[in-house]
C-alpha cells in the first residue's frame, strides 16, 4: 500500500523538489501551502497528481482537517527571511515554532508514524569557522535561529512524551534551481546574467556551506525510509568553506559574461550600500560551516553536485526564468 505523504510548504523552493521526488518514488502527496511564497509554477510538472490545500499552519485546526490520512509528514513551511525577523520577531516566533508546535500536535491527533522537521545552521550562531557538529553548542545570533532552535525543543519533547519519531534536518545554505531571490548567490547570479559587477561587502572573508537541494532531497527520502524511532538532528552540508570572495571570484570565472568583482568595504552590517540596492545583515555571521560526517555515516548522503556544477545549473535556470527574481526577500 502507497504511503501518504503531507508536506507543508510543498510549493516553495525546497518543498517543491521534495514533491517531484516523492512522486516520482510513488508516494501520495498533499500539499498544504499558504502561497505566501509557493508557486504552483514549480511543481507544474506533476501537479496532475499531487493534492494541493490552500492554508496556513497558524491555523491549527485547518492543518489537523488537512493532515488527515497522513503517514509521514514532512514539515518545510517557514518564515525564512532574516531582516523580516529582525523587524518582527513575534511573527517569525509564531510562523516557526508556534507553526511547528501546531503540526506537532496534529501529528499526533492523525496518528502520523513519522515527522521530518527542517531546521537551520542559524541554531549554531556565531563561531570560530570550525564545521559546527550536531553537538555543539547552540547560541543564534538572529530571531530566526531562536525560532528555529525552539521548534527543536519542541520536537524533543514530542519524542521524549508521546514517541512520536522526528527526524530534524539543520540546512546549511541550500542552493538550485528555483530558489527565491535575496541571498548572497542568487544576487551575485543575477548580477552575472545581467552584465552587473558583483559588489562584495568587506573583503569578502564571510565564509558559508553552499549545499545543493539534491543534497537536502536524498537526506529527507533516506530519513523517510530508514528512521523508526527517536528524534535524531543531522546536518545537511557539505562541510566546505567558500569564502564571499571566492565565490564572487567563481561565479565572474563560469559566467558567459565574466562580470566584475568590486569589494564595497565601506557598507558596514546595517547599513545600505552605495554601489547596489541592498543592506548588509546586522550581526553579520562570519562563518557558517558545518559538519557532514554524521550524516554520511548513519545515512550515507553525500554531496553529488559540485560548486561550480551548481553554480552553472543556477545560472542557465535564471536565464531562462528571468521573470523570477524581480523583487529580493532576505
Amino acid at each position: 500500500m502507497k504511503q501518504k505523504v503531507f508536506i507543508t510548504g510543498g510549493l516553495g523552493f525546497i518543498g517543491s523538489h521534495l514533491v517531484r521526488r516523492f512522486v516520482r518514488e510513488g508516494y501520495i502527496v498533499r500539499i498544504f501551502d499558504n502561497y505566501s511564497s509557493g508557486l504552483t509554477e514549480r511543481i507544474a510538472d506533476v501537479i496532475q497528481s499531487v493534492e494541493v490545500i490552500k492554508g496556513d499552519i497558524l491555523d491549527k485546526k485547518a492543518v489537523t482537517r488537512a493532515m488527515r490520512g497522513a503517514d509521514i509528514v514532512s514539515h518545510h513551511a517557514a518564515q525564512l527571511e532574516i531582516t523580516k525577523a529582525m523587524k518582527d520577531p513575534y511573527f517569525d516566533l509564531s510562523s516557526n515554532t508556534v507553526g511547528t508546535l501546531n503540526i506537532l500536535e496534529a501529528c499526533l491527533t492523525n496518528k502520523v508514524k513519522k515527522l521530518i522537521n527542517a531546521s537551520s545552521a542559524c541554531v549554531y550562531g556565531q563561531t570560530d569557522g570550525k564545521r559546527s557538529r550536531e553537538t555543539d553548542a547552540n547560541n543564534p545570533n538572529w530571531a530566526y535561529g531562536v525560532s528555529k532552535l525552539t521548534a527543536e525543543k519542541y520536537c524533543s519533547i514530542y519524542y521524549d512524551m508521546y514517541k512520536l519519531p522526528i527526524v530534524s534536518f539543520r540546512y546549511a545554505i541550500i542552493y538550485g534551481p528555483d530558489e527565491w531571490y535575496g541571498r548572497v548567490m542568487t544576487i551575485f547570479v543575477k548580477c552575472a546574467v545581467e552584465g552587473k559587477p558583483l559588489i562584495v561587502f568587506g573583503d569578502g572573508s564571510q565564509t558559508r556551506d553552499f549545499t545543493h537541494v539534491s543534497q537536502v532531497v536524498d537526506a529527507n527520502m533516506v530519513a523517510m525510509k530508514r528512521i523508526k524511532t527517536g528524534h535524531q538532528i543531522y546536518n545537511v552540508s557539505t562541510g566546505r568553506a567558500t569564502s564571499v570572495a571566492q565565490l564572487a571570484a567563481l561565479i565572474s570565472q563560469i559566467s558567459p559574461n565574466h562580470p566584475k568583482v568590486i569589494f564595497d568595504p565601506a557598507t558596514t552590517p546595517g547599513k545600505r550600500s552605495k554601489l547596489i540596492d541592498r543592506m548588509r545583515l546586522p550581526n553579520e555571521l562570519m562563518h557558517l560551516v558545518l559538519s557532514p560526517l554524521k550524516l554520511k555515516k548513519m545515512l550515507n548522503v553525500s554531496p553529488t553536485i559540485s560548486l561550480g556544477a551548481g553554480l552553472k545549473q543556477q545560472i542557465e535556470w535564471l536565464s531562462a526564468h528571468r521573470n523570477r527574481w524581480t523583487t529580493m526577500s532576505y
